[in-house]
Parts: structure tokens; sequence; C-alpha cells
């Protein structure tokens, strides 16, 4: 379904069905999660917190390793009603950096390539599909980074498709969207 930001914003709230909520937004790079992950939480009634996958990725080759470990340090530990975290990856030091922790009495948006696997699906109570076309997408990704992802381009589409093709993300997810 193609939409506005705003549309797609109104759209998800509109589907809230509890207090606290769970929600994972995925879409491959440069199609446009973090920008509504933004305006979604800008939008939301009540206190809400984000975590990036950006923040998590253990480097490059990370979209695996960082998926397995939003499931098994925030998601998880979330459903069981247990203090949830996540450890942030330090880009510049080339090493993990800090635990965050995440309130369990407020809703959560997790935004990123790699957050909607078969494995947290089941852990979220709204999954979301975000998608743009590929050139739109990745002008949109080279530019945000200023050079710093244009090397690493073809080796994280490469990932991406593995992820699509081990997890089915799209399937999975309760609402479908496009933007232009």
């Amino acid at each position: 379904m193609l939409l506005s930001i705003g549309d797609a914003v109104t759209l998800i709230l509109a589907r809230r069905s509890s207090p606290v909520e769970t929600v994972l937004l995925d879409g491959p790079s440069g199609a446009g999660k973090s920008t509504l992950a933004d305006a979604l939480v800008a939008a939301w009634a009540g206190a809400v917190s984000i975590v990036r996958m950006d923040a998590i990725y253990p480097g490059w080759d990370g979209l695996a390793a960082a998926s397995r470990h939003v499931h098994d340090f925030l998601l998880e530990p979330r459903r069981r009603g247990v203090q949830s975290r996540w450890q942030r990856y330090d880009w510049v030091a080339g090493r993990p950096a800090e635990w965050q922790t995440v309130p369990g009495n407020r809703s959560l948006v997790l935004e990123g390539c790699g957050a909607l696997s078969r494995l947290n699906a089941p852990l979220a109570t709204m999954r979301i599909w975000l998608d743009a076309d590929d050139d739109v997408r990745k002008q949109r990704a080279l530019a945000r980074d200023n050079g710093g992802f244009d090397a690493h381009w073809d080796g994280w589409q490469r990932q991406f498709s593995e992820f699509l093709a081990d997890e089915s993300p799209r399937e999975a997810a309760d609402i479908r969207l496009r933007l232009p």
C-alpha cells in the first residue's frame, strides 16, 4: 500500500490494540524505516521507546547476529516481563559498547533490517514491513551516510537477501507499506 508518512502513521496508530505495544518495523535499507519510526514515535500517545538496529549490528556483516541479539536480550525478556536490554555497537572502535535498558511498562518500536525474523515476529504485537523502489532506496541509503555505506552496499544487500530467504519477514508482517 503506497502511503505518505503521515497516512502510514495514522494507519499504524489506528491498529494499536494494547496499552503497551511491541512494534517491529523492518524492510530493506533506504526504505524509510527510520523516518517512519521517528514520525510514529512523535505521534504516539503515551510512553514509547525506540531501538534502532543500526546501533546494534556488530559491523557490516552483523545483520543475523543483531537479529538474534534483540531476540535474546530485548524481545524475549520483554515477553517474560523481566528487564530487557540491548548492547550498543561502537562502530568507530569496532567493538561492543554499553548496555541500554528498555522499560517494560512502555511501548517499544524496534526498527531496522533484521527486526522481523521468524523468532522475533511472535514476540511483537504489531509487525510492519516497509518498502520503496530499489533505485530510490539505494540513493537514500548512500546519501544518508555521506559515502560511509558505499563500499558496503553490495555486501549488505547480499546479507539482506539471505535474511529475506531464510526469515520471510514480508510474509510475517501484519501491515505492508510502501513509501514514495
